[in-house]
């Protein structure tokens, strides 16, 4: 989906509409109405999340809606019941302004007390229109550092961001970004990590055949973004492949850099040792395949990869960029190297690879972490406490004094 941002957005000035009092007059008994939106329902790990949770949520004490811009990718077909809203080619044409008014409708006459928008094109198309319809909680996500993001995306994004109650962001270093760049207060700001569904710990059987005496290290990435720097995987898969001759090297993903990569797999006289799997959706069997997962991508916020690699017990080698200190304890669940230092990678794998020990003890330590802090269980319960305690702060006062007319 392209957006053509004009120099001014429709987002800013003029104060925000109040919430509708048919919302606040609603006891704080009742199921409250929660709409989640997405972009696609494609593979990445965004649109994963949000099947996820739109799963986990669906028997919590709220009543659960789903929304997106385009009903299709992978996970469409395991979301019964959403509904699409397609703003056609641009979010700032005739057409996107006609589906963001059909939107505000839906939101009015579903009387929906929580919006929440989960990625960069959901929260432009539903936060204004959740405001305009007299949400009484209105909340977007920041889903990946920042860093990379054009100045007028930035900025169109943390417009729409400063109309909302919260901003839910998945990695301390994605709020430190929004505080100090975009200027959101502390207050706005909340950070909950993704969530793994159980079948992400699950034993499984290898997706690949192994070979007594064989490595294998991997890398799982799309393969339509520079940023995931699919190249610098595989110049450090050379570097690998000098000391170890035993290993063999994944590469998990597709895209339209595929076709580059294989050609600089070739270059570097690793076409016979390099696995090109292309997209899977049986990754736990594909990390059991692999003794050593890396990341080598430039800017992260909260890798889904890593935390997966996590919770199959596989040591992690990644960037130190963004969230990815936040997942790997050097030297206890894996190690970090400095992005574009392939010798640092090189080494790190290395030492993996050539020491079976410590790979089970890093392995077993991420698995631990992983089931401690990232089930997909705990990170609902965290999103139902936020909602409830925003739906509270905007209409708890309300409902108080109600109360104490009615004692």
């Amino acid at each position: 989906m392209t957006t053509n941002a004009p120099e001014t957005m429709p987002l800013t000035g003029g104060s925000q509409p109040k919430s509708d009092p048919q919302f606040a007059n609603r006891a704080i008994g009742d199921r409250p109405e929660v709409f989640l939106m997405a972009n696609t329902l494609e593979t990445g790990g965004g649109e994963r999340q949000f099947a996820v949770l739109a799963g986990g949520l669906s028997t919590s004490a709220l009543s659960i809606q789903l929304g997106c811009l385009r009903r299709k990718g992978a996970f469409a077909d395991g979301l019964n019941g959403i509904r699409e809203f397609r703003p056609g080619g641009s979010l700032f044409g005739l057409q996107s302004q006609r589906v963001r008014m059909d939107l505000l409708r839906h939101l009015k006459k579903q009387r929906i007390s929580i919006a929440h928008s989960f990625d960069f094109y959901s929260n432009l198309m539903l936060i204004p229109a959740a405001r305009l319809a007299g949400v009484p909680v209105v909340m977007g996500s920041h889903r990946q550092l920042g860093d990379l993001m054009s100045w007028p995306r930035f900025w169109v994004q943390q417009a729409a961001f400063h109309m909302c109650d919260r901003v839910v962001c998945n990695s301390r270093a994605g709020a430190d970004y929004l505080h100090q760049r975009a200027g959101l207060p502390e207050r706005k700001l909340v950070v909950i990590p993704n969530g793994l569904p159980e079948a992400a710990f699950a034993e499984t059987s290898p997706a690949l055949p192994r070979k007594p005496g064989q490595v294998r290290v991997g890398m799982i990435a799309r393969m339509n973004d520079p940023a995931k720097n699919n190249s610098a995987f595989l110049r450090v898969a050379a570097k690998v492949a000098q000391e170890h001759p035993n290993a063999e090297f994944v590469l998990v993903g597709d895209g339209p850099l595929r076709s580059q990569l294989e050609r600089e797999a070739t270059a570097l006289g690793l076409r016979e040792r390099v696995t090109f799997l292309g997209e899977r959706q049986d990754i736990p069997a594909v990390l059991a395949s692999l003794d050593v997962s890396v990341l080598t991508s430039i800017s992260e916020s909260l890798s889904n990869v890593i935390m997966e690699s996590m919770a199959g017990g596989v040591p992690v080698v990644a960037a130190s960029v963004g969230g990815n200190p936040e997942l790997v304890a050097d030297g206890e669940t894996g190690f970090l190297a400095s992005s574009g230092d392939d010798d640092g990678f090189a080494l790190a794998i290395g030492r993996l690879l050539q020491n079976a020990e410590l790979r089970s003890a890093l392995g077993a330590k991420a698995r631990s972490e992983a089931r401690s802090r990232f089930t997909l269980k705990s990170v609902c319960q965290r999103y139902e406490e936020l909602y409830w305690s925003a739906l509270m702060e905007k209409t708890g006062r309300r409902l108080q004094h109600d109360a104490e007319q009615n004692s």
